[in-house]
């Protein structure tokens, strides 16, 4: 017999007479099964949002709260590019690492699933009110946690382990050596699952711990090719190399291997010589933190590479019947 909630029935079913409140318990249809085999698995789930997302493929992004500028935008550019391919990004909802991947995900197929460390009534960090307002509202939200449960620090490793066996594989974008996003990706591997890291500079002590992975086992990642590679499709093929380009792709149309018509836009405006951040933002009519997103999601999918000098170079391989 499972038990029931440490909530009033009437405060639980005013909650669950709301649009898109959920309540699931593990004899329940709807209940996750990989949650089921969690040795302490949770008693019963709240989740706000688009219950349907519990059987979608998931990949969890996660990483530093006090994340880098380069941390964000490539945390943001993967989560765009991996749910264009069909995955569903779950992460924590920290500040962060944790934020930027449920953004991207939601500029990309706005599939985003958030696993909270409190009640589901009581958000933290309050900062992220508006995210998580949006992924209710396009995603999913869910905790195992009763209604008023404040944050506290033994709750993180609870929510991770959610993460983790929700999802087909891990990838940690910035971590510290003691960084609680370790947890996570030391519970996939647990688990036999994927984990993926971005590698970065050996002076960054935000590397230290995807260095420390990727010495452990974990796939380093350049580009989402990467990750998609490594696992299942969502038809249930083989990862293989996202889809070639195709011919008489209009520019008013999103190309398959481009992450945004605006992508596009700002690769054919590169030309063939190697241009400066600061020359290709005014050229474009666009500003350096604009450009600088971009051409992070172009890097992840193959497009431009930086050299020397603080050059980036549109590369060779460009679709059919475009210069």
């Amino acid at each position: 017999m499972v038990p029931l909630p440490d909530v009033p029935s009437d405060t639980l079913k005013f909650w669950l007479s709301q649009e898109h409140h959920h309540y699931l318990r593990p004899e329940d249809r709807d209940f996750p099964a990989p949650l089921k085999e969690i040795n302490s698995a949770p008693v019963h789930l709240y989740l706000t949002g688009h219950l349907s997302l519990l059987q979608r493929p998931m990949l969890a992004i996660v990483g530093s709260r006090r994340a880098s500028t380069q941390g964000i935008l490539n945390a943001t550019a993967f989560a765009r590019a991996l749910s264009q391919e069909g995955l569903t990004i779950i992460s924590g909802l920290a500040i962060g690492i944790d934020a930027a991947a449920h953004r991207g995900a939601m500029e990309g197929n706005g599939q985003t699933v958030a696993v909270m460390a409190t009640g589901i009534d009581r958000l933290y960090p309050s900062d992220n009110q508006a995210l998580a307002q949006q992924i209710a509202k396009q995603g999913l939200i869910l905790s195992e946690f009763d209604f008023g449960t404040p944050a506290r620090p033994w709750h993180f490793p609870h929510r991770n382990r959610l993460i983790a066996h929700l999802s087909l594989g891990c990838l940690v974008v910035e971590a510290t050596l003691d960084s609680g996003s370790l947890i996570t990706a030391q519970l996939a591997l647990d688990q036999g699952k994927e984990v993926f890291a971005i590698p970065g500079s050996i002076h960054n002590p935000l590397s230290r711990g995807c260095h420390q992975l990727i010495r452990e086992g974990a796939k380093l990642v350049e580009n989402i090719a990467d990750i998609l590679n490594e696992l299942p499709e969502p038809n249930g093929k083989t990862g293989e190399n996202p889809a070639s380009p195709q011919e008489n792709f209009p520019l008013e149309s999103t190309h398959p291997t481009f992450p945004s018509v605006e992508c596009l836009r700002l690769w054919q405006n590169m030309g063939e010589l190697p241009m400066t951040l600061d020359r290709l933002a005014k050229q474009s009519n666009l500003t350096v933190s604009q450009v600088a997103l971009m051409l992070t999601s172009l890097e992840l999918a193959g497009h431009v590479a930086w050299i020397s000098g603080g050059r980036v170079q549109r590369l060779v391989h460009s679709p059919p019947g475009f210069p």
